[in-house]
């Protein structure tokens, strides 16, 4: 019963998501490398998060949500307000090219 309950609470946290977004990060958008023409390339970052739980993969759209969570925290660093993903998920890693696509006021 012991081993059940604990196999049951690995499958509910494969779902959950820790990642936070932070509020200057809230206006970076997440688009398709075709949306960035005329936009300005700031740099590029690579972002990851666990990809198991107590040897259980989690959910690949979970940790895409993380991972885009991620870059547009980082994004706002760069000075960027726009990210392409330019790999896939492998091993809860992604890469994304950031950009500045607003003029700054």
């Amino acid at each position: 019963m012991k081993k059940l309950l604990v196999v049951l609470a690995l499958v509910a946290l494969q779902g959950c998501s820790w990642v936070k977004l932070d509020p200057a990060a809230e206006q970076v958008k997440v688009v398709e490398t075709e949306h960035v023409e005329g936009c300005k390339l700031m740099g590029k970052t690579t972002v990851s998060v666990k990809s198991t739980v107590a040897g259980v993969e989690r959910k690949e759209a979970t940790m895409q949500d993380e991972l885009e969570t991620l870059a547009r925290n980082h994004a706002v660093d760069l000075k960027g307000d726009t990210i392409v993903a330019i790999s896939g998920i492998e091993n809860g890693k992604r890469v994304y090219n950031v950009y500045r696509c607003k003029q700054a006021d």
